[in-house]
Parts: C-alpha cells; sequence; structure tokens
C-alpha cells in the first residue's frame, strides 16, 4: 500500500534557508505540490533569523494567490511577539482570499523571542491561552467584550471573518505540559522539526490520552510532524545535504539522524512508515535544498507520483 493511502502528507514551502530562495522556486514549489496531490503547504516563523526567513503571512499570501485548492499553514507562530487582535485580522484576510485554506500554527516560543522582543515571560502560559481565546473570539462573534488580564475589548468588532467555521489552529513544540494543552485548546498538533522523532514517539501516547480524557476522538485529531528531508539515490549525497541544514541552522549536529529522514527512496520509505506507525495521522516534508526536485521525489516516495 502506498503511504499516500494511509494518511495525508504536507510539503514544507520554500522559505527558510541559508542560502537565498528565489521567489520562482516558492511559486514552482506551491504548484506543482498542489497538482502532486499533497495536502497542505507549511512554513515557519523565524523573524530575528541567521539565516534567510520569509515572514509567514506574507509568504502564504503569495502561495494562495498562485494555487487554487492546497491549504496553507504555518507551524508556528510566536504569538508572544504579536498582538493577537493583529494575528486574528491577518489569519482571517488570509483565509479569506484563499478560499478557506488556512491553517494558523501557534506556539509558545522560546527564552530569545521574550529577550529580543522584549516582552515579559511572567504569565506567558496564561497570555497564550487568553491569546488563542480572543483570536477565536473575533474570528466568531460580531461585536467582542473581552476584559481579561492581558488583553481588553468592549464590543469591538473585525472583519473579514473566515470562511472557515472555525479556522484551525492547531499547537505545536513536544514538552508533555503544551501537548496536553494541545489537546485541551487546539484543533490539531504538530510536532517541531528540531525535536527528535524518538520525542514524537513519546509525546503521542501523552496527546491520545489527554485527547480521550477531554471528551475528544484521537482518531480524527490531526497529530502530526515536521520532517526535514532529503532523498537521494546516493544515501551520502542526502545525508551530506541534510547535516548541512541542521548544522548551519539548527547548530544541532546529530538532529541529521534523531530529527530528520535521508536516504534512498526505498529508505526514507520505510522510516516514514515507521513515524507513520507511532501513531501520525499527516506528516509534514520539509526539503531542505533542490526544491523542486525533492517535492518531485518525495511525492514518489509516498506514492503521490
Amino acid at each position: 500500500m502506498a503511504l499516500k493511502d494511509l494518511i495525508p502528507f504536507g510539503m514544507s514551502l520554500p522559505h527558510r534557508s541559508p542560502d537565498a530562495i528565489d521567489v520562482a522556486s516558492v511559486r514552482a514549489v506551491a504548484q506543482r505540490a498542489e497538482a502532486l496531490g499533497f495536502h497542505d503547504l507549511w512554513v515557519t516563523e523565524n523573524t530575528l533569523d541567521h539565516v534567510t526567513c520569509f515572514d509567514p503571512v506574507v509568504v502564504l499570501t503569495y502561495a494562495a494567490a498562485v494555487t487554487t485548492r492546497i491549504r496553507l499553514g504555518a507551524s508556528v507562530v510566536v504569538l508572544a511577539i504579536h498582538s493577537p487582535l493583529m494575528v486574528a485580522h491577518q489569519w482571517a484576510t488570509l483565509d479569506h482570499l484563499s478560499g478557506g485554506r488556512a491553517i494558523l500554527g501557534v506556539g509558545l516560543g522560546r527564552e530569545h523571542h521574550y529577550r529580543q522582543f522584549e516582552v515579559p515571560e511572567e504569565g506567558r502560559v496564561a497570555r497564550f491561552r487568553e491569546a488563542v481565546a480572543l483570536i477565536r473570539a473575533l474570528w466568531a462573534q460580531q461585536k467582542v467584550e473581552h476584559q481579561g488580564r492581558f488583553y481588553h475589548l468592549a464590543g469591538d468588532t473585525m472583519w473579514p471573518k473566515p470562511v472557515q467555521k472555525p479556522l484551525p489552529i492547531w499547537m505545536g513544540v513536544g514538552h508533555p505540559n503544551a501537548v496536553r494543552r494541545a489537546a485541551a485548546i487546539a484543533d490539531g498538533w504538530m510536532g517541531s522539526g528540531g525535536s527528535s522523532i524518538a520525542e514524537f514517539g513519546r509525546s503521542v501516547p501523552l496527546l491520545r490520552e489527554a485527547l480521550e480524557k477531554a471528551g475528544r476522538d484521537p482518531a480524527t485529531y490531526p497529530i502530526s510532524k515536521r520532517i526535514f528531508m532529503a532523498v537521494d539515490e546516493k544515501p551520502e549525497v542526502a545525508r551530506a545535504e541534510l547535516h548541512r541544514w541542521f548544522t548551519d541552522v539548527y547548530h544541532n549536529p546529530p538532529g541529521t539522524d534523531a530529527s530528520g529522514i535521508h536516504g534512498t527512496p526505498e529508505q526514507v520509505r520505510e522510516k516514514l512508515q515507521a513515524v507513520i506507525a507511532m501513531g501520525a495521522n499527516h506528516l509534514l516534508l520539509n526539503p531542505v535544498s533542490r526544491y523542486e526536485e525533492q517535492v518531485q521525489a518525495l511525492a514518489e516516495v509516498v506514492g503521490l507520483a
């Protein structure tokens, strides 16, 4: 059985790289991924970065304009460095302009986000929860009354509303508390690309248990992982490309083997099947170089071509 018959697969847009990224490559990957039958396109948010990284809303809006069906997601937007009012408006607009194709992934962020953007870390989980609730309210309600610890609205309005009702909000990362939080308040969960595949395997049972306790069906809840990828008939070439990524971008050379997947098409297929067996019902494939070539190669690996 082809892997595509087991779960849907997402594809990463070219958006973060130690090299310059040509807009023609963004367009080509978006259109080819849609034509091949990938389920969604994804980007990250890394505003202050040591490598090239496009703004998620801007690059996804461009992708929306050059495609017609494929869904458009970010995993994750760091809520702490934004006003939830702005996030709600941007993503409602993207959903409106794309005809209901947006998926908003959100996360707490890390220490450097709070330091760089001069945001207090005190109460960060409470702020995060309140921001998510406020975003949902702005999307759903005609007028929003909100008197919270961090945010205050007095009968304010926001238009346009998302086409999707609701526009899905996913969450990322793998800390046990964050996994349980995702089960309680998110519409899907995606393990980060920098986390190991073994960590993903440990997180899935926690997530399923929390979903069941919340009265939610794990079978219908998106459980995903971003996987940095490189496939080549010469396995040493694939590993070298992925190793450069984990070394130059993540400063984590061991992640090449612990977090990423590389090798021949047959090797990559076998490794992806193992992640599916851990409980993934969606996977985001993230090539790190030769983007257009890799989209085609990975489509063949999972049976889309």
